[in-house]
């Protein structure tokens, strides 16, 4: 039976892959090679590893281009969005003058008004303290000269500053949010996962998502706690993002160049497919390495294949390893900062010349460095 089935398998390998002969001439002598049908299917199949690999890498870069594409154009539909706010602004402004002067609206009125809106513009202002370009963007304009223009000239502009303003805080809020969403985006990760909606602000924005009962709380018109309600949830999102972002290693571990990619690689040691769970960077020995994010030291000490390691938990599921370290200028349990030297570049482990082997790994999951990094510099040139 056993030789019927071998019978049965020779016309396949016979007609695939026959034995061949190679002859080549060389200064007058000929030599004859021998491609057995074992090594023609060897290359045969590294030819279809080869090729494979090609396949998912384009995929990979043709899919970061439709993420990149697609932020992009979100960008764009926030901005014409704004743009229509402030179109808005100035026909809601021209119908207020027309009913003053149509009633002979009491200016008291008018003024209290104008008081309990700008009471709580100053709360949705104060939300933005400490956010960097916010002090900038949310300065209110310059008021009319009162010796030259009517209270009630006075009054609107007042108003209007206030429209301008709820509209400026909502646009700055939501923009920084889709920044950071695409830098997350361009990290393979997805924003939704890490923006909580309905986390508390504080104040009477936390009870109220109705806009009549905001209203009621604020003692405001409904139009305008709307607008506040909108730039309250645009800012809440920045927020949660944020705060996620600070212990997301965007950052670079060295400025050195990059020797090595993630993903399946021939090993530098045995020469056979590998998969490369990190990033490798070449420098001169004892070159400073750097924490790409705040967190804790988890690990230092040796493990074997990565020589003298360091890892760094993150929190929110991420973490760092840095390997074939020469020295380690951290310990166990140490809090870390961002850009904080952590150790010199070496060639400890498995190691074929001085660099470092650079990991991210996100929920017990190894991820490609080069997104991260790549996100890190999108944030640093939009700030």
């Amino acid at each position: 039976m056993s030789n019927e089935n071998e019978n049965g398998r020779r016309p396949f390998f016979d007609r695939w892959f026959p034995e061949r002969q190679l002859y080549l001439r060389s200064h007058g002598e000929v030599r004859g090679y021998v491609l057995t049908p074992g090594r023609q299917v060897t290359a045969a199949c590294v030819a279809v590893l080869v090729a494979g690999w090609c396949l998912i890498a384009s995929g990979g870069f043709v899919f970061d281009m439709v993420m990149r594409h697609r932020a992009d154009s979100d960008v764009v539909r926030a901005r014409a969005a704004s743009e229509r706010i402030n179109a808005d602004l100035q026909a809601r402004l021209e119908t207020a003058v027309v009913r003053m002067s149509a009633t002979n609206g009491s200016l008291d009125e008018m003024a209290q008004m104008v008081e309990r809106r700008h009471a709580a513009l100053t709360g949705v202002v104060s939300m933005f303290h400490g956010i960097d370009g916010a002090e900038a963007a949310l300065k209110p304009a310059t008021g009319l000269n009162p010796h030259s223009a009517s209270p009630i000239q006075r009054i609107m502009a007042i108003r209007l500053d206030q429209e301008r303003l709820i509209a400026r805080a909502d646009a700055f809020a939501q923009t920084r949010a889709e920044r950071l969403r695409l830098a997350f985006r361009l990290a393979g990760l997805n924003p939704a996962a890490y923006s909580v909606r309905g986390m508390s602000l504080g104040g009477p924005l936390v009870e109220a998502r109705d806009p009549k009962a905001l209203a009621a709380i604020l003692d405001v018109d409904e139009s305008f706690a709307v607008r506040i309600r909108h730039a309250a949830d645009h800012l809440n999102e920045m927020r949660n993002l944020a705060d996620v972002a600070e212990g997301v290693p965007f950052d670079r571990p060295t400025q050195s160049r990059t020797t090595s990619g993630f993903g399946v690689r021939f090993d530098p040691f045995n020469g056979r497919p590998a998969l490369h769970q990190g990033q490798d960077f070449a420098a001169p020995l004892n070159t400073p390495i750097y924490a790409t994010a705040p967190g804790t030291v988890s690990f230092t000490g040796v493990r074997s294949g990565y020589g003298n390691t360091i890892e760094i938990d993150h929190g929110h599921g991420f973490k760092t390893r840095f390997a074939h370290l020469n020295s380690m200028a951290v310990q166990s349990g140490q809090q870390i900062a961002l850009g904080q030297r952590i150790g010199a570049m070496g060639n400890t482990g498995r190691s074929t010349g001085v660099h470092l082997h650079y990991e991210v790994w996100v929920d017990g999951r190894p991820q490609n460095p080069a997104r991260f990094l790549r996100a890190g510099d999108q944030l640093v040139q939009q700030n």
